[in-house]
């Protein structure tokens, strides 16, 4: 009796053990899946995109890139009042500066992040001429828009990073329009017709904002039809599993700028069938940024993904920053990307 009941324990005990090493593993995996998540869905951009992830220095980003998406994709929902801070409470994790430059495919001073299944030419493409033709009327004939309109910077470069700061913000000051902003009017300066949407497409939902942005394009085509080309601006998000924050940067004339990554998509099913049209212009831009302001860009993204990129043959997605520079330091690059955009399209 004695020994059946000492049996009995030690299966109890057994049980109970391996119960215990199954919650574990369960309670991780899910903290993982969450930790994904949210970086999809406070960035939903993350490329590192970000924005699984590309394989950049450092090594232990923990970024996780976009997913295909198309017009009638929905987003996780999320909260979008961002309250003021002025005293931060909470932990505070460092910012770490980098510059990414190193890319899967890399010809001359430009480099590309390839990830789908197929091998550009970067050389024969570039030699190739635009899809589009700038009309010499100033009609309207660039868009930006921003599908995360609420995507926001921090406000200084203080070299820490706290985690009550909520990176989203409904005052276009401090994000994503001021770079939108300074793009439209380095265009202007060039005398190329632009204009610049500020729909919070994103807010109070973050649901379903590709399906707004692309109704919002929509509108815009059949308002002003001489539309050749259409830039989605977006913010970056890259943290390392310690809680680092990665800011990507560049210096122009002694100031610091966010570097930008653009992004083309490709899809060999049929349903987006001028991706490789959208690559030239994608290139194009690229090697113009670089050759303007050296170190200006991150590879370029190229993907299996749509993200409204399949409206017409000039539409890309852009992202300026992270979360961990500055606005400052976004609205420079903006300026500078509106310069290096206006060369690309006044050449032809």
């Amino acid at each position: 009796m004695k020994k059946h009941i000492i049996k009995l324990c030690l299966t109890v005990f057994i049980l109970i053990a391996v119960i215990a090493v199954c919650l574990s593993m369960a309670v991780y995996r899910a903290a993982g899946c969450f930790e994904l998540f949210d970086s999809a869905a406070v960035a939903a951009e993350l490329l590192s995109f970000s924005n699984g992830s590309l394989s950049y220095s450092p090594s232990d980003e923990t970024t996780a890139p976009k997913k295909p998406m198309s017009a009638s994709s929905n987003n996780p929902t999320e909260p979008y009042e961002r309250p003021v801070q002025i005293n931060h409470t909470g932990n505070s994790h460092p910012i770490s500066e980098i510059n990414i430059s190193s890319g899967d495919i890399e010809f001359e001073n430009i480099a590309v992040k390839d990830t789908a299944p197929y091998t550009p030419d970067i050389s024969s493409i570039l030699k190739r001429d635009l899809p589009f033709e700038l009309e010499a009327d100033h009609k309207v004939q660039v868009l930006i828009y921003h599908t995360h309109t609420c995507e926001s910077y921090i406000a200084e470069d203080s070299g820490v990073y706290y985690d009550d700061f909520y990176p989203r913000s409904t005052d276009g000051a401090q994000g994503v329009i001021a770079v939108g902003d300074r793009i439209a009017e380095a265009l202007k300066a060039k005398g190329i017709g632009v204009v610049h949407d500020k729909t919070l497409h994103d807010h109070p939902s973050y649901e379903g904002s590709y399906s707004r942005s692309w109704d919002t394009i929509t509108k815009y085509k059949e308002k002003y039809p001489s539309i050749k080309v259409t830039i989605d601006v977006h913010r970056d998000s890259m943290t390392a599993s310690d809680g680092t924050k990665y800011k990507p940067t560049f210096t122009y004339k002694g100031k610091k700028a966010a570097q930008i990554m653009i992004m083309s998509g490709y899809d060999e099913s049929g349903d987006f069938p001028f991706w490789d049209e959208n690559l030239i212009f994608a290139l194009k831009l690229q090697k113009s940024c670089e050759d303007m302001y050296p170190g200006m860009t991150r590879p370029l993204y190229f993907g299996e993904f749509t993200y409204n990129m399949d409206f017409n043959n000039g539409s890309l997605l852009v992202e300026f920053g992270t979360d961990a520079n500055t606005v400052d330091e976004a609205a420079l690059s903006g300026e500078l990307f509106g310069n290096a955009l206006s060369s690309v399209l006044q050449k032809g």
